[in-house]
């Protein structure tokens, strides 16, 4: 085996068994079906806790449930809606805030 695979197959593992995980800004990223895959794999593997271990899962995202059935297909969004609880945060953007 490679040392890029191992290395791959290591980081792969780390993600799928963090006992947390945020998945920050959900839609900013370039998407191809091999993202999409890997996306849904991280997902599900962590809802049906197919690892064997209890993990917790963030996803903050700037787009509405809408736009993600849209952008990955219904079986990720439907894995979003049906097993997070989904926060609404309404204000002013800080980053545009002068100080």
């Amino acid at each position: 085996m490679s040392k890029e695979k191992n290395l791959y197959d290591n980081i792969y593992k780390s993600i799928l068994e963090a006992d947390l995980l945020i998945i920050d800004d959900l839609g900013t990223e370039s998407l191809n079906s091999m993202k999409l895959s890997e996306l849904f794999t991280i997902i599900n593997t962590r809802i049906l806790n197919l690892n064997n271990k209890i993990t917790k899962t963030i996803i903050s995202t700037n787009l509405n449930i809408n736009d993600i059935f849209r952008d990955y297909e219904e079986r990720i969004g439907s894995r979003i809606v049906g097993h997070y609880d989904l926060y609404y945060f309404i204000g002013e953007d800080l980053r545009f805030k002068k100080c």
